[in-house]
């Protein structure tokens, strides 16, 4: 199981800054932003493998659910 920021919205988010500077913004100038979305990602083959056995809300409200 895992929970994390989007990684593809942070390799967006880091093109917009190296645009930005290479534009000529000064880096320490820019702000600092925050991840926009979070992923719960849960991979139901380990967990069945390991004997653990997950609630259906859990994996119902997963993004990405790996079997």
């Amino acid at each position: 199981m895992s929970y994390g920021p989007n990684i593809t919205a942070m390799h967006g988010r880091s093109a917009r800054y190296v645009d930005r500077i290479l534009k000529g913004a000064m880096p320490g100038e820019l702000a600092i932003e925050r991840p926009g979305k979070f992923e719960l990602v849960i991979n139901k083959r380990t967990a069945t493998a390991l004997g653990l056995r997950l609630p259906n809300l859990i994996l119902l409200q997963a993004d990405a659910l790996i079997e």
